[in-house]
């Protein structure tokens, strides 16, 4: 009985199938084989706007071939067009136009035969040489429109680097058009404060800030007086360290007793104050005498000092300590 009923199903399956054009078999098994389709989630990151804005270098394309000029110099005359299609073959401009990354292989290959070129002359150390803000790997990205790996695009600027520490008095013109391409736009030397002026009662201003306090001195040429909001330096500040603080610049250059101070500061408490005071009369100071940069520097009086009280937190005691926690 399990026979009778294998060999009469097997018929029956026979008998459907013939019934069907190979055609309908062939579709119905190409569809069964194709892998269901998927929908594509983007995970790209939002570039910043000053990446986007980045220009892409132009490019030109070939130039069109002239046949009628091709086929009258190789076959003497006759208008053959197989003939000239067989021989013609377009040459790329760059050796490695058929790689991935063929802009940054003709860079990189470039700045290497430069350096070999200029190996030679004389540098000078990295931390004397021009500071230079060059491109980042996301900006070389869109500019040569190539995916172009990290680890490569830093071993360029290990090159570009070495090139820029040459000595400024024999650096090539060829080395600098060939740095201009990997420099940012804005470098750090674009901008440059404004220089101090003595205005006509020779006074010289300079302005300070520390934590919530600012404070505004004049310097001119005196004995030695101080008045800070219109009181003494002693009446202003109680203690003895505020007073050396605010007049630091002048004792740590010894012209204590060759210029007259006069302050205006608001804000913050004593310390904040008096620390906004040693700033500002050290930028005065700078005015009369640039000189004594140097000077000012070691003793710390013309650097901004960023610091400040740390905020308190929702749930702390303070800005970093939590309350007691008590199992029980």
């Amino acid at each position: 009985m399990v026979c009778r009923k294998f060999a009469q199903s097997l018929s029956r399956a026979v008998d459907t199938f013939g019934s069907q054009s190979w055609t309908q078999c062939a579709r119905t098994a190409r569809r069964s084989l194709q892998p269901p389709t998927s929908r594509c989630i983007s995970t790209t990151v939002s570039r910043p706007a000053e990446i986007e804005t980045e220009i892409q270098e132009p490019f030109t394309a070939a130039k069109p071939f002239d046949f009628e000029a091709e086929i009258g110099r190789k076959d003497g005359g006759k208008k053959d067009g197989k003939n000239i299609l067989r021989t013609l073959r377009v040459v790329p401009a760059s050796p490695s136009y058929f790689s991935a990354k063929p802009t940054f292989t003709d860079d990189f290959l470039s700045l290497s035969a430069l350096l070999r070129k200029v190996a030679t002359l004389p540098t000078i150390p990295n931390a004397e040489a021009p500071k230079v803000a060059w491109k980042t790997v996301e900006q070389y990205r869109i500019m040569t429109n190539e995916p172009v790996k990290t680890q490569r695009f830093h071993k360029m600027l290990h090159i570009l680097r070495r090139l820029n520490c040459i000595h400024p008095q024999l650096m090539p013109e060829e080395v600098v058009e060939a740095m201009k391409r990997y420099k940012k736009p804005s470098q750090p030397g674009d901008v440059k404060p404004k220089p101090g002026v003595i205005d006509e009662l020779g006074r010289a201003k300079g302005v300070g800030r520390r934590k919530t306090s600012s404070a505004v001195a004049w310097l001119v040429e005196g004995e030695g007086e101080v008045l800070i909001n219109g009181q003494s330096l002693t009446e202003f500040f109680g203690r003895l360290h505020h007073r050396e603080s605010a007049v630091w610049a002048l004792k740590a250059t010894q012209r204590l007793d060759k210029y007259n101070l006069f302050g205006l500061v608001q804000g913050g408490g004593s310390t904040g104050q008096a620390e906004a005071m040693t700033l500002a009369v050290a930028k005065a100071l700078l005015v009369h005498e640039p000189a004594l940069k140097p000077a000012l520097r070691r003793a710390g009086c013309i650097t901004r000092d960023p610091r400040k009280v740390e905020r308190k937190k929702p749930g702390h005691v303070k800005a970093r300590k939590m309350p007691t926690w008590v199992k029980r």
